[in-house]
This record gives C-alpha cells, structure tokens and sequence, in this order.
C-alpha cells in the first residue's frame, strides 16, 4: 500500500502542480478597437517565451507587494512578477473567449533594460 501511496504522489501529484516563473508583464503598443485586445504580453524569462494578448490578477499579491505605483510599473515592465499563467474564459461583447491570464504570486525584483524588449516603453 505504502508502495501504491508513494507511486501516486510521484506521478500524480506534479501534474496538478500549477507551473509558476517569474514573468516581465507590459504594454506592448498594440492596440485594437474591440476586446479582446492584444495590448498586453509577459515574458517568461525561463523559457524566453512571450505570451500576447495576456492580462494580470494581481489579487494575491502580498500586500507590501501592492505599492501605489505598481500599475505604472506594470505598465511599464519595470518589475519581475512570479506568478504562473492560466486560461480563463471571457464573455466579450456576446461571445465567449479563453484568454491568457498571469496570476501574479509576488514581485520579485526591478526588471533589467534587456528584459523589456517586448514592451512599448522601452
């Protein structure tokens, strides 16, 4: 039974894991004249990989991660977010959509010049 036990939490276990990383969130200058709206991407600085058209859930941010200015950064891609990515389903002007969503865990640090390629203001 023991061997049973151990077997499952090998296997099963991490696949229900949510995958976490620490992301650059920004504006990418894109912009549309209908949602949803491409306007935001993140960078995933351990695959490289840039996820577009994705938005931010900065609900379970700690609360000293939560500074005023934190939009502006965000915007800007000034901070590191870890998080992890999740699709979420929509309804947008009558029809249902699945859209990339970083849910934000914790601000890590300033973000680097080179990890800003992706945004607009850099």
């Amino acid at each position: 039974m023991a061997l049973l036990a151990a077997i499952f939490s090998i296997c099963v276990l991490p696949s229900l894991a949510v995958a976490e990383s620490s992301y650059v969130y920004c504006d990418n200058g894109l912009r549309c004249v209908m949602a949803p709206c491409p306007s935001n991407s993140a960078l995933d600085l351990a695959t490289g990989k840039i996820i577009k058209g994705v938005s931010i859930d900065i609900d379970e941010l700690p609360r000293e991660d939560k500074a005023l200015d934190l939009s502006d950064k965000l915007y800007a891609g000034k901070v590191v977010v870890f998080g992890s990515i999740e699709n979420r389903t929509q309804t947008l002007n009558g029809k249902r959509y699945t859209l990339p969503w970083l849910v934000a865990a914790g601000i890590e640090r300033a973000s680097r010049d080179s990890e800003r390629g992706h945004c607009s203001s850099h």
